[in-house]
């Protein structure tokens, strides 16, 4: 980490001799009874709640902003200044962390500056919120964390379940063994995702937009679709589709009911861009299969409806965008994130749990502790959750075209993959989807080392576990 360092400093234009200081010195560390001050980078979207939430809580204020889109930025300034609260801007982070009146970095930029900036921003002595996916892949988290352990700072993913204490008391519920040890714990995300149009030509993009700075490590190319905003996520250079950026939840639950605390040793996953042609590049169904000892963790994608010309998505037992734990004597549903629901076999109502409390303010207190044990969602978490995303879709992009009964007969040695996908094979249907027209992608059967987070014998999965990064965007 010390090369980057000294990059990051370089780069970042800091006063002579700032290399000498140590990282605590950069940034005071606030006392017991201080308010915290946040500094929010990236807020056209999700930042927006972020600086809600900070705005509800007396232990935080907002004392400088960021963004690489002017409007975007000037516009946020503008509201806080009609309340009285001046601010700092910046359009880049580099600037951005050399202020001596930021003591943390709130990210939430796409997916692919979120391990960058909050490594930097690690580096320069600030402790940490970042967003889900904490990771745009595998090896960067892997570095998120190790920056984190080395300059001892306090980061947090921003996985708000990890906060639930409804969903904490179910998890503990089930580990007690009151319904049987886990079957397969299954993530969901049946969201709608309609298409977002084919272009005949790369968008110009917005004048006041520094897409230099918004491409950061990834290459500087003129983007394909038509809005400039978000539907980056569907785009493998900047985004991780929606395992990755609603998926990413579920499955964070689901490996915490399991108990998991590693990558999944073997990986499958079945998907595709179905049911419209468009310029978006990752899935909008998916299935993929983490074959973990205790159990299988199962993640469902569905941006199709229940049927085509529908409005109503699916759903598993009560739960749409959730998370169904299955055990030998029952099951659990999570279908927000503050509840849960224990039903036996005969879907009898057993226990109900409810609870949700503020993720940030849990954040605020670790930084007065100094305690990365006080956090409910620390950066290890994230990695992991965010990495089970990544090594999904590595085995789908290296897949390749199966017909359906290709695809029964590669799976057909396990239960719960088969029937998982016989009901998917019935969403297709109903949406009528031509599966000789756009067919399913079977993705490579993948097997990892979790101790060494690699494959164990995969060299082009493994060239997929990182990225080639645009200077001076680097990750080292």
């Amino acid at each position: 980490m010390k090369t980057t360092r000294r990059q990051f400093l370089k780069s970042a234009s800091l006063a002579a001799g700032a290399a000498a200081l140590s990282p605590r010195s950069w940034a005071q560390v606030p006392g017991a009874n201080s308010v915290v001050r946040f500094a929010v980078v990236g807020f056209h979207a999700r930042g927006q709640d972020h600086i809600k939430e900070l705005r509800k809580l007396s232990g935080a204020r907002i004392t400088a902003l960021c963004d690489v889109d002017r409007e975007v930025l000037d516009k946020g300034a503008a509201d806080f200044q009609s309340k009285g609260q001046p601010v700092e801007t910046f359009t880049d982070i580099r600037k951005l962390l050399e202020s001596k009146n930021v003591d943390v970095v709130s990210i939430a930029t796409p997916n692919h500056w979120h391990s960058l900036a909050a490594i930097w921003a690690i580096q320069a002595g600030k402790d940490v919120y970042v967003e889900k996916p904490v990771s745009h892949n595998v090896w960067e988290g892997s570095r998120l964390v190790a920056a984190a352990r080395e300059h001892g700072k306090i980061v947090q993913a921003g996985t708000q379940s990890r906060s639930s204490s409804g969903i904490r008391q179910a998890v503990d519920w089930v580990r007690q063994g009151n319904i049987g040890k886990i079957v397969v714990a299954r993530a969901l995300c049946y969201k709608p995702r309609p298409s977002i149009g084919k272009t005949s030509a790369p968008l110009t993009v917005p004048s006041n937009i520094d897409f230099d700075l918004w491409c950061g490590p990834a290459p500087l190319t003129p983007p394909h679709r038509a809005h400039f905003h978000y539907d980056w996520h569907w785009f493998w250079p900047y985004g991780n589709g929606d395992i990755g950026n609603q998926g990413v939840h579920e499955m964070d639950v689901a490996r915490w009911f399991l108990g998991e605390n590693a990558l999944s040793p073997r990986i499958q996953s079945i998907g595709g861009r179905l049911g419209y042609v468009d310029d978006a590049e990752t899935p909008n169904t998916l299935i993929t299969f983490h074959d973990y000892e205790k159990a299988p963790l199962i993640m469902e994608v569905r941006g199709l409806p229940t049927k085509a010309g529908s409005k109503e998505m699916d759903q598993y037992k009560g739960a749409a965008i959730g998370i169904v734990v299955e055990c030998e004597g029952g099951y659990v549903v999570v279908p927000d994130y503050h509840s849960a629901t224990a039903y036996d076999k005969d879907s009898k109502q057993l226990a109900h749990f409810d609870g949700a409390s503020s993720h940030f303010q849990n954040f605020i207190d670790a930084v007065h502790s100094r305690k990365e044990s006080d956090l409910t969602a620390p950066i290890q978490d994230g990695h992991l959750s965010a990495g089970l995303c990544h090594t999904t879709n590595i085995s789908y992009r290296l897949g390749a075209h199966q017909s359906p009964d290709a695809i029964r007969e590669q799976i057909k040695a396990d239960p719960a993959a088969s029937a998982t996908f016989a009901r998917l094979a019935e969403h297709i249907a109903a949406n009528n989807v031509d599966l000789e027209t756009t067919p399913l992608t079977l993705g490579v059967p993948l097997r990892m080392d979790p101790s060494t987070e690699k494959f164990t014998d995969q060299p082009h999965a493994s060239a997929l576990l990182t990225r080639e990064y645009r200077a001076p965007f680097v990750v080292v």
